[in-house]
């Protein structure tokens, strides 16, 4: 479990920084469609913090009831 919480967050970090850098590229070039893909970046930067961040409170959860549940297993043993 942690193994898996280490590489979502090196996934999320390196998703940041390439948005980041996305946001900043798009901000200096001026085309039709830099808009859109402005805000949607702008979006994105705030959107998947918030997703990992609810990744890593459902596998707390999941990963206390699986131990919770084994620990009752034991004590009704």
């Amino acid at each position: 479990m942690q193994k898996a919480k280490r590489i979502l967050a090196l996934i999320g970090a390196i998703l940041l920084v390439g948005m980041y850098i996305v946001t900043l590229i798009l901000g200096i070039i001026a085309s039709p469609a830099t808009k859109n893909m402005l805000m949607a970046s702008i979006a994105c930067t705030v959107i998947i913090p918030c997703l990992i961040y609810g990744f890593m409170l459902v596998a707390r959860v999941l990963d206390n009831r699986e131990n919770f549940a084994s620990k009752d297993e034991e004590e009704q043993s």
